[in-house]
C-alpha cells in the first residue's frame, strides 16, 4: 500500500479531472433515469470507446474520436426514439464488436483498449482537465435551462401537444449534451466507471431525496464522494480505477439498501 501517492502533484490533474466529471455525470443520470433511458449512458460509453480507438488508429486525438462517436450515437438515439431500449442494445453491440476487432487486429489499439476498459485515469493530462472544465461550464447551465421542459415532458406528456409545441428539439439537445458528457468521461475514467457514475448516484438519490432539486444535489455529492474514495483506494492499492469505482459504488447501493431494511 502506498497512500503517500495521494499527495503527489503528478496525480493532481487526474484527480481534478475525474472530480469534475463525477459531479457532472450524476446530473445527466438524473434526467436519463427520469426518462427511463439510463441504458443510453452505457450505449454512449461503448460508442465513445470504439470511436476513441478508431481515432487513435487513424492518428487522431482519442478524445476527439470518442466525442464524435458519442454525438453520432446521441443523434441516432433521437432519430430512433420509438425503438426504445432496442436502439441502445444495437449501438452497444455495434460498438463492442468494432472495439474488440480493433483491439484484436491493431497493436496500438490493444493497449488503449485496456486503458479504456480498465479505467486508467492516472494517464489523463491537462487537455482532459480543460475539456472537463469546459463541459461543466457549458452543460450545467444548459441542464438548468432544459430542466423544466424535460420534467414537463415526462410528468405531463400532453403539455406540449396541447399547446401545439414540439418538445423534440429540447430532447435532442439533451441527448447531445448527455452523449458529450459521457464521451469525455469514457476517455478519462473508462467505460464502466463512466456508466457507474451516471447510474448509481441517481439510483440512491431517487430513494432518499425529498425533491427534484435535493435529488440533484444529493446525486452530485454521492458521485464526488464515491469517486474520491475510489481514487484513493485504487491509487493506494495500485489497482485499476474503473473496477474499483464500480465496486465502491455498488457497495454504496448495498449499504443503503441494508439501512432501508433496518428502518
Amino acid at each position: 500500500m502506498n497512500f503517500d501517492l495521494l499527495l503527489d502533484p503528478l496525480f493532481r490533474v487526474p484527480f481534478l479531472t475525474g472530480l469534475l466529471l463525477a459531479a457532472l455525470l450524476p446530473l445527466i443520470g438524473m434526467y436519463l433515469r427520469l426518462r427511463h433511458e439510463w441504458l443510453a449512458a452505457l450505449a454512449f460509453a461503448q460508442m465513445a470507446s470504439a470511436g476513441a480507438l478508431l481515432a487513435m488508429v487513424a492518428g487522431w486525438p482519442m478524445i476527439l474520436g470518442g466525442v464524435l462517436a458519442a454525438l453520432v450515437a446521441a443523434l441516432a438515439k433521437g432519430l430512433m426514439a420509438r425503438a426504445g431500449a432496442g436502439a441502445y442494445a444495437l449501438m452497444m453491440l455495434l460498438a463492442w464488436g468494432g472495439g474488440v476487432l480493433l483491439v484484436a487486429n491493431h497493436p496500438l489499439a490493444e493497449q488503449a483498449g485496456h486503458a479504456l476498459f480498465d479505467g486508467q485515469l492516472y494517464f489523463t493530462g491537462d487537455g482532459h482537465l480543460l475539456a472537463a472544465g469546459i463541459a461543466c461550464a457549458v452543460v450545467v447551465p444548459l441542464l438548468s435551462w432544459l430542466s423544466r421542459p424535460l420534467l414537463l415532458g415526462r410528468l405531463f406528456p400532453e403539455f406540449y401537444r396541447a399547446r401545439g409545441l414540439d418538445a423534440r428539439p429540447r430532447l435532442m439537445l439533451f441527448d447531445l449534451i448527455a452523449g458529450l458528457s459521457v464521451a469525455l468521461a469514457t476517455v478519462s475514467l473508462g467505460v464502466m466507471a463512466a456508466f457507474a457514475l451516471v447510474f448509481v448516484p441517481p439510483l440512491v438519490a431517487y430513494r432518499f431525496a425529498r425533491s427534484w432539486r435535493a435529488g440533484m444535489v444529493l446525486s452530485a455529492v454521492i458521485g464526488m464522494v464515491g469517486y474520491s474514495v475510489s481514487f484513493a483506494v485504487s491509487l493506494g492499492l495500485d489497482q485499476p480505477f474503473g473496477p474499483v469505482c464500480a465496486v465502491v459504488l455498488v457497495m454504496l447501493v448495498a449499504s443503503t439498501s441494508l439501512d432501508s431494511y433496518r428502518m
